[in-house]
């Protein structure tokens, strides 16, 4: 195939009850990847992902659940395709699907090891009142300086996620959080929102979550990779176990780069396919390129998806 395509994946946030339910009405595969997720973990998927419960917001929850979903369709869509990507990329969490979109982290692996990174994270925050809240209007640079002169107060507060030109993600202490909605409005955002969110990722709050985290990533991570992983940590590409193992335990307190990963690499694809509930990357993507992008979350898509490929590789 001639055609060059960056496989995405998303990360927290794209949950959504009912999701992957369309996968698991219709494919032997899926049930079968929701059979062997349960067992490796102990969760009961079918119940989690498609009955109303509060589980699915917590982030040990949240985090299997939405890879689950995400490497299913890529699974779906490569054994009817073989299409292998380019490169992948994933946002946050979405960094391990596309480990396993390389091929190197198996996808029963993955459901575990993010299961126990989502449990890392929540102990980690545990003990305090924590959040993240996005910032609609503003510069980084505006965001960034106003973060600062609040850690410098005493506030904790971080920039942690790069989604788009506008669009920036801040994690801290909860109440630091709500205390700076006033000061970036008189910086004319044009919304400042908190998220529900039950940790706050990418940032320092979370140091007590990544030695714990490392053993399993040496035990699951393969240097078998069949196509570059775009590091969220920083924004390039790369394509060894050993990389992989200082850059993972990295990105759970380094903010995620990805505005600038999709401008690295958008001259080197010919289109973005999203894996996964959704299309919430397609959102971020409009502005930062005007390359295809496919989404794959149900039966439908997935043709659709296919079809558009094709006739792309003319």
């Amino acid at each position: 195939m001639s055609v060059k395509c960056a496989f995405l994946f998303p990360g927290q946030g794209s949950q959504a009850v009912g999701m992957g339910k369309d996968f698991f009405d219709n494919s032997d595969i899926a049930k079968e990847m929701f059979s062997l997720a349960g067992d490796r973990t102990g969760i009961d998927f079918q119940k989690l992902l498609f009955e109303a419960n509060d589980d699915l917001a917590q982030t040990e929850f949240t985090q299997p659940a939405i890879l689950l979903v995400s490497v299913i369709a890529h699974k779906l869509f490569t054994e009817q395709t073989g299409i292998k990507p380019a490169l992948s990329l994933g946002h946050s969490l979405g960094e391990f699907s596309a480990l396993v979109a390389s091929g190197a982290l198996d996808a029963i692996d993955a459901v575990e090891l993010v299961n126990l990174r989502g449990k890392l994270m929540a102990e980690a925050c545990s003990k305090q009142e924590v959040g993240m809240m996005v910032s609609l209007g503003l510069s980084d640079e505006v965001v960034e300086q106003i973060c600062q002169e609040q850690r410098d107060a005493g506030l904790q507060v971080w920039a942690v996620n790069y989604n788009a030109d506008g669009q920036i993600v801040i994690a801290g202490i909860k109440k630091d959080l709500e205390a700076l909605v006033p000061i970036l409005k008189d910086a004319k955002a044009k919304r400042a929102m908190l998220l529900n969110m039950s940790v706050a990722s990418h940032c320092p709050l979370l140091e007590s979550a990544v030695e714990p985290l490392v053993p399993k990533l040496e035990e699951m991570i393969k240097d078998e990779f069949i196509a570059p992983v775009v590091s969220n940590v920083t924004a390039q590409k790369y394509n060894t176990k050993a990389e992989a193992l200082e850059l993972l335990p990295k990105q759970l307190v380094s903010p995620v780069k990805y505005k600038q990963s999709i401008a690295n690499i958008d001259d080197e694809v010919d289109c973005y396919i999203e894996f996964g509930q959704g299309n919430v990357l397609k959102g971020l993507n409009r502005k930062a390129t005007k390359k295809p992008h496919f989404n794959v979350s149900d039966m439908a898509s997935l043709e659709a998806t296919i079809n558009a490929i094709k006739e792309l590789d003319v």
